[in-house]
This record gives C-alpha cells, structure tokens and sequence, in this order.
C-alpha cells in the first residue's frame, strides 16, 4: 500500500512571503482528503544528529540550530525561523522513515520541507537545509542495501545530491532539469570522479521543453541506465516546479507528463529491485499544478 509520510510540525518552518511556503503542503494535503485516494498516512520522527551527520558536517548542523534560534537566514534564499532546525530534523527524519518504508515493501511518498536537494554538506542554499534525500540514501545502505538510484526531476539541478556522491559508484544520480538555470551546475559533461566517474547522469534541457523531451530522457537516456546499473531501491527527489504553470522556471510540463515519469520510474523499479521505490518532495511552486501533479504521482504508485 502507498504511504504518505507527513508531519504538521512540518508548517511550523514559517518563511513569510516566499515561493517556499507552508500553503504548499496544505494545498497537497486538502487534494488528497477530497480525492479520497486509498492512502496511508504516517508521521516520521525526527532524525538524529547521528544521521544527519551521514552527510553534514557537525560545525554546520550546529549552525542550522543556530541561525534557526536567532532567525539568520542561512543565504538570502534560505531563510529559517526557531521552529525551523527542528523542521529540517522532521524533514530527514521522512526521508528515512520512506527510505525504510520502501525496503519492507511498501511505496512511499514523503511531503517533506523544508526541501534538500541544494543542501551541501556543510551549506544550505535554495530553500534547503539538510539534504533529506542524501540522508535517506545513506540509511538505506545502513540497513543494508549496496547500490541507491537516485533520480532528480526537479525543474533545478540537485547540485548539493549531485556533490555528496561524485565519486561515490554505490550512488547512480541521474539528473534532469532546466539548463542553463539555478544553480548553475548540471552539464552533461559532469559525470563523476574518481570511483565514482560515469555514476552522474545529468540531462540538461532547454526552456520550453515538456512532456516529450521528458519522457524521451527516461525512457532513451534513464531507463538503459537504471537497468545497467541494477539498483537495490530507487529514491526520487521530486520537484514539481517544471510545470507549465510554475512561476519559478520555465519548462512546460503537464500534470499528465508527471504521472507518466513516475510510472516509467516505477516499472524501472519493479525489473530491478522488487519494486522498492521512495519518492520525495522537492520543489513545486504553483500550488494547483503542485498538488494536481501530487496526486497523479499517488495514482501511479
């Protein structure tokens, strides 16, 4: 069964007049109670600092707590309030519980902010503070699991996911998102380093594409590569912001184009890991198309 992985404290990391905001969540949540869609709702707990500490330097989480008690925005796009480290360990700690959610059989999708895929190991950028994929990706291969695909559909480049693990080859990140565009990283001559060279797969695509040069990049590009790399379980950092209507970018992808990408991902997952796939949220800016394209992603799975 599909679980929903959601915390109301999650609304307690106010932001004030951002695109980042806690309407996104309660517009998900609203669509989903009229929907009636069979789903099952779980509470995660909090992370530890241990396993924040899978990715994140100690001397910066203890800086997340700070500016987060003193409300310091950690850049100007990042900004945080008291509630917010406690949010962010929220956040990590649905990452986990979708992560293990997976492992045990279980499809999940966690409605997580604040979102992580920007967050580097020791800096929080683009409305991320801990990278919550990242650490989800490191408790699954605590519990046991070798390899971890990763895929990035969010509008912008996961370039805090894409750093942790470039030269890690128990890692695959396939990334595909709007270029050039925020942050500025993820050509498709970045591909690894070290061991890990030829385990980062970035598609880079232009404005204006939508659901055909999505669907040809799964389909032609990600699905010979996932099937390669023969993963244990699949995580997805899932940003919604390439929509048509998102008023962050500019790509012109359908709700219909994002259920389609989840189902591509969700066939990949049942040829390689027995279905293990954990899908997380990341970006998504107009809240129609976010909660809309939310709910066909749940059809899916």
């Amino acid at each position: 069964m599909t679980a929903i992985i959601y915390h109301p404290d999650y609304l307690l990391h106010e932001t004030g007049n951002h695109p980042e905001r806690k309407e996104r969540l309660l517009a998900i949540m609203q669509l989903i109670e009229e929907s009636g869609i069979d789903v099952r709702k779980i509470k995660p707990e909090p992370a530890s600092i241990e396993q924040i500490r899978y990715v994140h330097d100690p001397e910066y989480i203890e800086k997340v707590k700070y500016h987060s008690e003193h409300e310091i925005p950690l850049d100007p796009d990042t900004v945080v309030c008291k509630d917010s480290y406690h949010a962010a360990l929220l956040a990590a700690g649905g990452a986990i519980c979708a992560a293990g959610l997976a492992m045990s059989g279980d499809n999940a999708f966690a409605l997580l902010r604040p979102p992580g895929h920007h967050a580097l190991p020791d800096r929080g950028m683009g409305f991320c503070i801990f990278n919550n994929i990242a650490i989800g990706t490191r408790h699954a291969q605590q519990s046991g699991l070798a390899r971890v695909l990763i895929v990035d559909w969010d509008v912008h480049h996961g370039n805090g996911t894409q750093h942790i693990f470039y030269d890690d080859p128990s890692v695959f990140y396939f990334s595909v998102h709007q270029y050039p565009h925020y942050p500025g990283t993820g050509s498709s001559g970045e591909t690894g380093e070290g061991d890990g060279r030829g385990y980062t797969l970035n598609v880079p695509l232009p404005a204006g594409s939508g659901d055909a040069a999505y669907i040809d990049a799964f389909e032609k590009i990600l699905t010979p590569a996932a099937l390669d790399f023969d993963p244990d379980i699949i995580l997805v950092s899932a940003g919604f912001d390439a929509h048509i209507d998102d008023p962050l970018a500019g790509m012109a992808v359908t709700t219909a184009g994002f259920g389609r990408m989840a189902s591509i991902v969700s066939s990949i997952a049942g040829k390689c890991c027995e279905g293990r796939l954990a899908i997380m949220l990341e970006g998504g800016y107009d809240l129609p198309a976010l909660s809309h394209s939310v709910l066909a992603v749940l059809e899916v799975l």
